[in-house]
């Protein structure tokens, strides 16, 4: 009898914790195996913070896509430990592979999962203790079952099977783990708290947000928790009479709040100070709603979200990847019926409020305040009503498909999800600048140069647009303007080396050769690392015959970038042209060394075995030149005469 008691106590412990992860596994399995898709390309696969190479400083000073905090492009989004997590996935896998950064959000979903058994049993049974301090679970199966169905919520969706929704799982990991601390703060006794509990539930609501900014959010639950307390003992008439119990409970009440509030302010004001004491700016497109004709309509619509995710969480048939304008359009007049949603959302709210605060059932009290302060979903991945806070940063459909294609080397297909993205949203900013771009390298200028125009029209400290708008303009031969618009690119966005660059270019394609290299030099301060504004230097100084200068901006870069092939080229033959060949010989074979392909590389060489009288180590550098590439300019020319001197030299000693 004792061994079968003891083995259904195990299978029902087994089942009791197992059966949320089975369900999260099940429900989750069919993403393990994709691939990095729409928003991953920025945050991954072009996040160079992700590189084991790149300084693991660099996480906490740059946004979540890898742009540096302080820039005006940056949507400061701080999100460090979510990016750790990325690059440990990196580190692990040593590459992208994709495969195990869908394991570890699955996973991290089952953990949050099972935690929500904990979550439920307090919201659902209270926090009882007995008297030893245990606490106890007084709705064993409503929790459970709760649980199970969290688990297999499909509004869960995105947060798993995207990988960005690493930061929701993460945040709603820390966020759980915080309201759990906190509860133990009360197990000593229904008067008295733990004051070290509390601070480590403050400590754990700051590593939330650094997983994802609504981990700030768990300090409102947390803060309406001891209000819970006494809601369940007293009805709105008592607190209005102040007819009610013991002055400590209220004592402790107000002493709690005071903490918790002191512990968000600190939190606050040190995102505050991150962000660099600023919010960051966004336009029409990153936030529909606030760029409404009136404040009425702002207001509207916003509480038009509210209802369009409250409703998700108790019907999820209408599910994206990503919200787009065209998926929600905006309430503009009274005359749109869907402003009946907001309305009966609130006549719900307003209904709830009035059973929280004076039903005669204290249990209803104390779940409906509860409720209301931890809505179960913005608990996780924050698509309910906290979620409609953030509905607005989300990007367009066809702009996410049209950017993924390009990504791939599809640009004939990005065009077109472009262009629809621009016919859906005229002012679509970001669209029209990827489109401009594509047109641009398929040598379409004067239509990239319209669609970058009416970008920087829209937007006019767009940095990047201006910057594209000033290399389509450069290309027409329309100097004056590309130069302003580089000017105006960098008035925007102080530090852009990658535009300095482009500037030196347009100098040195007008003979300003004093402003090209000055304009490269801030491109190199700015990014030291930036390979072609020192190549360029090199080159344009050799051209200009500052061969001993050439060779100094040479060695300087080489010293940054020592495996740099393009600068070992460039300054071997500064240094042929000095008549310096062994030194010019062995940059040359380094730069094969590392690039052993390069038909110019092997052609230059051979000049230089040539000019040295390495007539048969000139011979065969021309033959591999020619077998690289047939076509290369001189190198025929070059080798023929080799030839010529060879069987000269033949005859002559025959």
């Amino acid at each position: 009898m004792y061994g079968s008691c003891a083995h259904l106590f195990f299978f029902f412990f087994f089942c009791y914790f197992n059966l949320p992860l089975a369900f999260c596994v099940l429900h989750h399995s069919g993403g393990y195996n994709g691939d990095f898709v729409f928003d991953d390309s920025e945050a991954i696969i072009n996040n160079k913070d992700l590189n084991p190479d790149t300084p693991l400083s660099n996480i906490w000073k740059n946004d979540f896509w890898g742009s540096n905090l302080s820039s005006n492009s940056s949507h400061k989004s701080y999100r460090p430990l979510t990016v750790l997590t990325f690059r440990i996935n990196y580190l692990l896998a040593g590459g992208l592979h994709p495969i195990g950064f869908h394991m570890l959000n699955v996973a991290l979903h089952c953990v949050i999962s099972v935690l929500m058994i904990d979550v439920f049993a307090i919201l659902i049974g209270g926090l009882v203790h007995d008297g030893r301090g245990v606490k106890l679970n007084l709705s064993p199966k409503a929790s459970f079952l709760a649980a199970l169905f969290f688990a297999a919520h499909p509004v869960h969706t995105e947060s798993v099977a995207g990988i960005v929704g690493r930061a929701d799982l993460l945040c709603a990991l820390f966020f759980q783990l915080s309201f759990l601390v906190y509860c133990k703060a009360f197990q000593g006794g229904d008067k008295k708290f733990s004051v070290l509990w509390i601070f480590s539930s403050i400590l754990l609501c700051a590593v939330a947000m650094l997983c994802k900014e609504q981990g700030i959010t768990v300090l409102v639950s947390e803060n309406m928790y001891p209000f819970e307390r006494v809601a369940g003992q007293i009805k709105l008439y008592a607190i209005s009479c102040h007819s009610f119990g013991p002055n400590d409970l209220w004592i402790d009440f107000y002493f709690l709040l005071v903490l918790l509030f002191l512990g968000g302010s600190f939190l606050l004001y040190a995102r505050w100070r991150i962000m660099g004491t600023g919010p960051p700016s966004f336009t029409e497109v990153d936030n529909p709603a606030s760029f409404a004709e009136n404040v009425i309509l702002r207001i509207v619509n916003y509480n038009y979200y509210y209802s369009l995710n409250a409703w998700l969480l108790l019907c999820p048939w209408w599910l994206c990847f990503d919200w787009s304008m065209g998926c929600v359009p905006l309430i503009k007049s009274a005359t749109d019926w869907r402003i009946v949603w907001p309305l009966l959302l609130w006549c719900c709210l307003m209904g709830l409020v009035y059973q929280a605060l004076c039903s005669q059932d204290s249990n209803k009290r104390r779940l409906l305040t509860l409720g209301f302060s931890r809505e179960t979903e913005p608990v996780i991945d924050f698509i309910g009503l906290m979620s409609s806070l953030t509905f607005s940063f989300l990007a367009q459909v066809h702009y996410n498909v049209g950017k993924n294609l390009a990504d791939r080397g599809n640009q004939s297909a990005a065009v077109k999800y472009y262009r629809e993205a621009v016919r859906l949203h005229p002012k679509y900013v970001h669209a029209m600048n990827n489109l401009g771009n594509i047109l641009k390298e398929r040598n379409e200028l004067e239509e990239a140069e319209e669609l970058l125009s009416s970008a920087v029209h829209i937007q006019p400290d767009f940095a990047a647009a201006w910057m594209n708008l000033g290399i389509v303009q450069n290309s027409l031969k329309k100097f004056d303007k590309a130069e302003q618009s580089y000017w105006n690119a960098i008035k925007f966005r102080k530090k852009y080396p990658d535009c300095y660059y482009n500037l030196g270019r347009l100098y040195a394609d007008l003979n300003r050769s004093i402003d090209a290299l000055n304009a490269w030099r801030n491109a190199t301060m700015l990014k030291p690392d930036h390979s072609l504004a020192w190549n360029n230097m090199v080159i344009l100084l050799d051209n200009t015959g500052n061969l001993a200068q050439a060779e100094l901006i040479g060695k300087e870069a080489l010293k940054i970038l020592p495996k740099d092939h393009t600068i070992m080229f460039s300054l071997a033959n500064v240094l042929g042209k000095q008549e310096k060949y062994k030194e010019s010989e062995g940059f040359f074979l380094n730069a094969l060394k590392i690039n052993p392909n390069v038909a110019s590389c092997h052609g230059n060489l051979a000049v230089l075995y040539h000019r040295w009288g390495k007539l048969d180590l000139a011979k065969r550098h021309y033959e591999l030149s020619l077998r690289l590439d047939p076509n290369a300019p001189g190198t025929k020319e070059n080798y023929n005469m080799l030839k010529r001197k060879l069987e000269q030299r033949q005859r002559t000693v025959g």
